[in-house]
């Protein structure tokens, strides 16, 4: 198959409403699922710079933690996991 074929084909399936562009969801056009994906990566970066590395995968570590009916605050500290907020903090 071509590129302009496969270029097409998923087009057409992002139209239809499929993600064909991991992180790209909500996205009703290949063009717009790259965008999409491509600011949610730049996003993280950035936040990640703003934190650092520590912060970010804290920030992470509490997040994983949520579910539907209970934040991953709430969780951590029913289940005693520690989680230092103090390295969310934006560094200066």
């Amino acid at each position: 198959m071509s590129s302009k074929q496969e270029k097409a084909e998923l087009e057409e399936r992002a139209r239809q409403g499929e993600t064909v562009v991991p992180g790209g969801t909500g996205g009703k056009s290949l063009e717009a699922q790259a965008n999409l994906a491509e600011g949610r990566s730049r996003g993280g970066q950035t936040r990640k710079e703003q934190i650092g590395t520590e912060g970010y995968q804290e920030m992470g570590r509490k997040g994983g933690l949520s579910t539907t009916d209970r934040s991953g605050g709430d969780r951590a500290e029913e289940e005693g996991i520690p989680i230092d907020e103090s390295k969310f903090r934006t560094k200066t």
